[in-house]
């Protein structure tokens, strides 16, 4: 059986050049009416061109379903050759100097990681990198790297992304945290038996497939204290901080996102001080693929040299 460069080696026309951009379009929406909306083109258009790019090629690149499209084995092929085509292209006509790259960058954190650390360090990255046009999307959900068109993700994880290449960008740390009137009120001041007379916040979605008192648990089983049953539940954790200091409860805080909290006296640690995490990190997620185009590549340093920062 030929393979997919050869097939297409034979006969690249200029009208397939069309057919396989608006192939790439519906493979990276993983629909025909999407696609007809970015390319300005009817969806009827769109199969159309697809339909002949498939008898060209003698393959089939989709399974057409009841409501939906999915990409068939040679069709996931060809889009990743596509993709690494068209990422090729543009390094090449990168110039040679990292300072004046230039493109289209999107960037997909959690929320909370997002707000507390990576927002109030973009405006150096900018300085340095006036030509990438930046968008950082944020979410909780799954990363679909196809789908949304994303260049790299930072998640916080224990480094297991199937199908995916990933890279420790820096560990963290936690403990018990809340504000001083609360722990006060609470006689919790070194005393994690009377844990069980307050209120926990709780990050529901703290990395992929948590349980919702997952880094609770953690901690209880650690230092061997019953928990309560009552509790406020958050799809973030700096929601469940500042909740903390405004005196709802004790949350389980993250060092790098109640740091600045906790130097402004709106958040304490009544139980000591913090500890690693059994595993936990901040990742850099991508789509397998080498080299990484220089728009990321030079993101990815830059992350880099921001966690390496002490205190960073």
């Amino acid at each position: 059986m030929q393979t997919l460069p050869t097939r297409l080696s034979a006969r690249l026309t200029g009208a397939q050049f069309a057919n396989l951009h608006t192939f790439a379009v519906a493979a990276r929406h993983l629909s025909f009416t999407l696609a007809a909306e970015e390319l300005c083109l009817t969806p009827s258009a769109v199969s159309h061109r697809i339909a002949r790019l498939e008898r060209a090629l003698s393959l089939r690149l989709f399974e057409r379903l009841t409501r939906r499209i999915r990409l068939t084995a040679e069709g996931e092929r060809l889009y990743r050759l596509i993709q690494g085509v068209v990422e090729n292209l543009e390094e090449a006509l990168q110039p040679d100097s990292t300072a004046s790259v230039s493109g289209a960058l999107t960037l997909y954190a959690r929320p909370s990681i997002t707000q507390c650390w990576l927002v109030p360090r973009l405006a150096d990255f900018q300085q340095r990198y006036p030509q990438i046009s930046l968008d950082i999307r944020t979410g909780n959900e799954a990363v679909d790297f196809r789908a949304r068109h994303i260049d790299l993700a930072l998640l916080y994880g224990d480094g297991e992304f199937p199908g995916l290449a990933s890279h420790l960008l820096m560990t963290e740390q936690v403990a018990p945290v809340c504000s001083r009137a609360y722990a006060e009120r609470h006689g919790l001041l070194d005393a994690p038996d009377r844990l069980d007379q307050c209120t926990l916040l709780h990050d529901a979605l703290a990395w992929e497939h948590a349980a919702f008192d997952a880094e609770w648990q953690r901690w209880a089983r650690q230092h061997r204290v019953q928990l309560p049953s009552a509790g406020l539940t958050f799809d973030r954790a700096d929601l469940c901080a500042l909740a903390a200091s405004n005196h709802a409860g004790v949350a389980m805080g993250r060092q790098r996102l109640v740091q600045p909290l906790l130097d402004q006296g709106l958040l304490i640690l009544p139980l000591g001080g913090f500890e690693p995490t059994a595993g936990q990190g901040y990742y850099l997620v991508h789509a397998p693929r080498e080299p990484l185009p220089l728009r990321v590549k030079v993101m990815v340093e830059w992350l880099q040299a921001c966690a390496a920062v002490v205190g960073g």
